[in-house]
């Protein structure tokens, strides 16, 4: 089991971003992953910085830790020929230390550029072809695509990566599980269901890894905690087809609103004792998962990386 830390844009500053990077590496976590937000999910997180520009820094104070988009979506905000050029590049400035995490996306993210919402069935077709023109552009020949949803002309990507760049698809559902066996390196998921790992391994995947993420918010104070994750992590509790939906930070307020605090400390493991945590981690290696990511709420980001290195490492280790 892999123990990875979330870079969450949404609730760090960029500069506070790139020092949590540094302290993720130095306590010894094995990958680090990165969201890629245009919005928060909600105001009370209060951060959205560029990604990609983070991550070019990131690259460059650490030396170890692999990195990886959690996720990137690659067909509406960004044009795929843009997406390759950027990962071509952090690959390039984090010495091949970079994989791409691609998703289907979320309408909170994509529509702020004026070009709509598709349905889900067209995001999936957009994204299988999006897949296709990056993985043309990494192997550094000319592309010319004429396809149903993108047109490159004439590409190439001058600075190509030196080596392979794998490329992870999230997946929620079957057709997403079906399309991630088909087109990817490792599958991503952010629940502990096995049935996503074997309509993975059943459409193309048997034999490739599965990578999750675990939200917990670490402290001293569990009350302090608990009241903690439900201001900023009520929104999770929706579900993907509330998170893939809703267009606004607005939107994600008025679901929270109806959300209690002791259900999201149902999901979410709150407080200093790391068994909860453990647990967490467990429920995803039970589901075949063997890469978790975790994520931990609020500003504590130096402090948890403490108590992972000092306490909570050896305690997944057991797993």
């Amino acid at each position: 089991m892999e123990i990875g830390y979330t870079l969450m844009c949404e609730q760090r500053s960029p500069r506070e971003l790139v020092q949590d990077a540094v302290l993720a590496e130095r306590a010894g976590f094995d990958f680090a992953v990165m969201s890629d937000h245009f919005h928060p999910w909600l105001e009370a997180q209060g951060h959205s910085g560029y990604a990609w520009a983070v991550l070019g820094a990131v690259a460059q104070v650490t030396e170890r830790i692999p990195l990886m988009t959690y996720v990137t979506c690659p067909t509406i905000r960004y044009h795929p020929a843009i997406v390759a050029q950027k990962a071509a590049t952090v690959s390039l400035l984090s010495g091949g230390r970079f994989s791409l995490g691609l998703g289907a996306g979320e309408n909170l993210n994509e529509h702020v550029v004026g070009r709509g919402w598709p349905q889900v069935d067209v995001r999936h077709e957009m994204l299988a072809e999006a897949v296709e023109i990056i993985r043309e552009l990494f192997t550094g020949r000319y592309v010319t695509h004429r396809g149903m949803y993108f047109d490159v002309e004439g590409a190439r990507l001058f600075d190509a990566p030196e080596g392979e760049v794998p490329i992870g698809i999230a997946a929620s559902g079957p057709r997403s599980c079906e399309l991630a066996g088909n087109l990817a390196d490792f599958l991503i998921a952010i629940e502990p269901r096995r049935e996503l790992v074997e309509m993975f391994e059943a459409g193309g995947g048997e034999g490739k890894p599965g990578v999750a993420q675990l939200p917990v918010c670490w402290g001293e104070d569990e009350e302090e905690c608990r009241r903690l994750a439900h201001e900023q992590f009520a929104w999770a509790l929706g579900g993907w087809k509330i998170q893939s939906e809703l267009p606004n930070t607005t939107n994600f307020e008025a679901f929270a609103a109806s959300v209690r605090e002791e259900d999201v400390a149902q999901m979410i493991p709150c407080g200093p004792d790391p068994q909860g945590i453990v647990e967490g981690v467990r429920e995803f290696a039970g589901a075949g998962f063997r890469r978790v990511a975790l994520i931990q709420i609020g500003e504590q980001q130096k402090e948890f990386c403490s108590f992972y290195e000092r306490e909570l490492a050896g305690a997944l280790k057991e797993l």
